[in-house]
């Protein structure tokens, strides 16, 4: 009789260890899939706090589902490969390297513009989530055809192995012509940074003159 008793005590308690374990291996299913610390995707969006008081973190798949995840990934290597400071943004001269990489320099000018454009933050650099905006207003059809940000949505998947004779033509004939959009690039730096000292002077030439009228008037 104990015998019997103890037997049908064991088989419960065994049933009720593989209960346990079976609901810790379902939380553990239900865990999301952690995201590598070094990707863009772990970078805060904003300055709005969640509901616990925290910062949220981007998920791209999550506000980005029209595109699939091998084009995130996509997208994200092309992000990761011209973030040369690895900050998780591309500053205005990565961006310059970019285009002219890609095969469509543009001016001083056309890059803040490329820049403003999808700039929700307006710190003048983009982050990858304004990285990804390009390409869903490409995809949308909201740029323009001559604008830089549909050269670079356009170009970005070009690959020179697969384009033949014709195509690796074409890419360092491009590669070319950066060198002279260089050298443009530099006469318009040039130029607005003197166009902010003749400002500063004529600042500190009307303060002076104000001075001397000041003076005037007191004696």
């Amino acid at each position: 009789m104990a015998e019997e008793l103890a037997e049908r005590l064991g088989r419960r308690l065994g049933m009720r260890e593989g209960d346990a374990e079976q609901q810790q291996q379902q939380q553990q299913d239900a865990e999301p899939t952690p995201v590598p610390p070094g990707s863009p995707a772990m970078r805060a969006v904003g300055s709005e706090g969640s509901p616990g008081g925290g910062r949220r973190l981007f998920s791209p798949a999550a506000e980005f589902r029209e595109f699939s995840r091998r084009q995130l990934r996509d997208m994200e290597r092309l992000f990761r490969q011209y973030d040369a400071g690895k900050d998780g943004f591309i500053d205005l001269m990565e961006l310059k390297l970019m285009m002219e990489k890609l095969g469509a320099p543009q001016t001083h000018l056309g890059l803040k513009n490329m820049i403003k454009e999808v700039d929700e933050d307006l710190d003048s650099k983009l982050s990858f989530r304004e990285f990804l905006l390009i390409f869903r207003k490409a995809a949308a059809g909201e740029l323009q055809e001559d604008s830089g940000l549909h050269a670079l949505a356009r170009l970005s998947e070009i690959d020179v192995s697969t384009e033949g004779v014709k195509g690796a033509k074409s890419f360092f004939e491009a590669k070319a012509q950066a060198v002279t959009e260089g050298s443009r690039f530099e006469e318009e730096i040039r130029a607005e940074q003197e166009e902010k000292r003749r400002q500063a002077e004529e600042m500190k030439q009307r303060k002076a003159a104000f001075k001397e009228l000041q003076s005037a008037f007191a004696q």
